[in-house]
C-alpha cells in the first residue's frame, strides 16, 4: 500500500524533462520542475539525478516510483474492429471484456515488438446502431467494437525502465504524452465539436483528432523542430548549439545575429520552409484519415510550436486557420495525472489482478 503524500509524473521529452509532484491532500503543495538544458545520452542521468534530488527535497519523501509520459517518434496507433454474436441476449460485462481481450491478443500477436500504452473504445455498434458509450441494459444480436490501440516499441519501454532502475526507481505507468495532453486541453474548447491537435515536438509531430468526445485518429510523423535546427546548422555552416540559439532568438536578439553575421531573411526562409513542410505532411495525414475536415478547429501545441507565429503563417499553406494553445509545465504534467484518474471515459484501464474493480458501466477494466 502506498502511504506517500505525492504522486509524481515525469514528462520525458526528447529535449527536456518536466516533472509534477502532486500532493494527494492539498493541491497548493504541488511542485513542478523542468530541466533547463538539452538532454543527450551523456547528460540524461545527471539531469535526472538533479531533478530527483529537487523532488525529494521539496516533497520530503524518498522517490522510488514514478509515472512516465513519453512522446517517442516510434509511437503508433492500430485500429481494430471486432464483433460477437449474442443471439438477442442482454450484453454482459464478460462479452465486452472478451472482445477487448481478443483484440488485444491480436495486436500483440501481430505486432510482437510492440507494447500497448492505451486501449480506447472508439465506437460500439449494436445491431447496426452506433454508440460512443455502451448503453445500459440492452439486448443485442450482434455487437461490434472499434478499438484504437496506442503502442510503442518494447525497446523504448525497456530503455526508460533501465534508466530509472539504475536510480532505484520503478515505473508504475506509461502514457503517450501527446494523447494525454490533447484529452486534457480539449476541455478548454467546450463549444467545439471537432478539434484537431498538432503537437510539434523535438523529433516528431503528433496529430490527434476528436469528434465531440470521440477520438478519431492519432498519427505520429518523424519530423519536428530539431529538423529546423539541423537545416540552419547545415546551411549556415555553424554548430548545432549555435543553430538552436539562432532558431530560438534570431527575431529578438540583434546583438547575437550581428555577432554571428547571420542574415535575418535567410534564417526566416529556412524556418518557414521547414514549418511549411511539417504542416503539409500533417495535411496529407489528415486528408488520409478524414473524409471531411473543413469544420475542424486546428490547435497547435508543443515546444516546437513556439517558433511559429503569424508572420510565418501568412506564407504557409494549410487546411485552414490555426490557433495556438499556450502550454505550461503545470498543465503538461497535470495531463498525465488526470488521464490516470479516468479523464477519458472511453479508455480501458489495465489494472493488476489483485485490484478491486469498480462498476462495469462506470469504467471498463482489463486485467493483465
Amino acid at each position: 500500500m502506498n502511504n506517500k503524500n505525492f504522486d509524481v509524473f515525469f514528462d520525458c521529452g526528447s529535449s527536456k524533462i518536466r516533472v509534477g509532484a502532486f500532493n494527494k491532500e492539498n493541491k497548493k503543495n504541488n511542485f513542478y520542475i523542468e530541466t533547463s538544458t538539452f538532454l543527450t545520452d551523456a547528460t540524461v542521468n545527471y539531469e535526472l539525478q538533479k531533478v530527483i534530488s529537487s523532488i525529494e527535497e521539496n516533497t520530503q519523501e524518498y522517490l522510488d516510483d514514478v509515472n512516465l509520459m513519453i512522446d517517442d517518434k516510434s509511437i503508433s496507433s492500430i485500429g481494430i474492429s471486432i464483433s460477437k454474436k449474442l443471439g438477442g441476449s442482454k450484453i454482459k460485462k464478460g462479452d465486452i471484456q472478451f472482445l477487448i481481450q481478443d483484440a488485444k491478443q491480436q495486436v500483440l500477436k501481430t505486432y510482437t515488438n510492440q507494447n500497448i500504452l492505451h486501449i480506447i473504445i472508439q465506437n460500439y455498434k449494436i445491431d447496426n446502431i452506433e454508440y460512443i458509450f455502451l448503453p445500459h441494459d440492452i439486448n443485442c444480436n450482434l455487437i461490434s467494437l472499434d478499438i484504437l490501440f496506442i503502442c510503442v516499441p518494447k525497446k523504448t519501454i525497456e530503455y526508460y525502465k533501465e534508466i530509472f532502475f539504475k536510480l532505484d526507481i520503478s515505473v508504475n505507468q506509461f502514457f503517450c504524452s501527446s494523447y494525454a495532453k490533447s484529452i486534457n486541453y480539449k476541455n478548454n474548447f467546450g463549444s467545439e465539436e471537432n478539434i484537431l491537435f498538432i503537437d510539434i515536438g523535438f523529433n516528431k509531430t503528433s496529430i490527434i483528432c476528436y469528434n465531440k468526445d470521440k477520438i478519431i485518429f492519432l498519427d505520429i510523423l518523424p519530423i519536428g523542430s530539431n529538423h529546423i535546427t539541423k537545416d540552419i546548422s547545415k546551411i549556415l555552416e555553424i554548430s548545432w548549439q549555435d543553430a538552436e540559439n539562432t532558431k530560438l532568438y534570431f527575431d529578438n536578439d540583434s546583438i547575437f545575429m550581428n555577432q554571428e553575421k547571420v542574415s535575418l531573411k535567410l534564417v526566416e526562409s529556412i524556418i518557414s520552409s521547414r514549418i511549411d513542410e511539417i504542416l503539409k505532411l500533417c495535411t496529407q495525414s489528415i486528408k488520409l484519415n478524414l473524409k471531411k475536415f473543413d469544420d475542424f478547429k486546428v490547435i497547435l501545441i508543443g515546444e516546437g510550436s513556439k517558433i511559429v507565429n503569424k508572420k510565418y503563417m501568412e506564407n504557409i499553406s494549410f487546411l485552414g486557420d490555426i490557433d495556438f494553445f499556450e502550454e505550461s509545465i503545470e498543465n503538461i504534467c497535470e495531463s498525465g495525472l488526470k488521464l490516470s484518474t479516468g479523464l477519458n471515459k472511453q479508455e480501458v484501464v489495465m489494472v493488476p489482478k489483485k485490484q478491486i474493480k469498480q462498476g462495469f458501466f462506470e469504467k471498463l477494466f482489463l486485467n493483465f
